[in-house]
């Protein structure tokens, strides 16, 4: 089974820097590894719907933002180590939400809640002002 492990989530000021991460280890059980996952961040906020935040294909080399992020946060990924990051700079209240590492087997497909193979734990970031 895939598993994705998160780390970093905290409270923090308005205006200050954060970056969570998200370790991927593991095979589905149809054998795929999860190095070739697509990796993504979704966010759920109380009281609201989970919502993309940010993606990557499995090399890293394509990313796509949610609107709401994009020019704050960056996402990366450590080939070697199979860990996901999310650094999100300019944090705003509206930032504070569970963030939730997520795998899929596309770009594509990590961009949609629905088709998300894989979750992590979630990991509470709190931004006060």
């Amino acid at each position: 089974q895939v598993q994705l492990v998160q780390s970093g989530g905290r409270s923090v000021q308005a205006g200050a820097s954060l970056t969570l991460s998200c370790a991927a280890s593991g095979r589905s059980t149809s054998g795929r590894a999860s190095s070739s996952y697509a990796l993504g961040w979704f966010r759920q906020a109380a009281g609201k719907e989970r919502e993309f935040v940010a993606g990557l294909s499995w090399i890293g080399f394509s990313t796509y933002y949610g609107d709401s992020v994009k020019g704050r946060f960056n996402v990366s990924r450590d080939i070697a180590s199979n860990t996901m990051y999310l650094q999100m700079k300019e944090m705003k209240p509206e930032d504070t939400a569970v963030y939730y590492c997520a795998a899929a087997k596309s770009l594509e497909s990590v961009r949609v809640r629905e088709l998300i193979d894989f979750w992590g734990q979630g990991s509470q970031v709190t931004v006060s002002s």
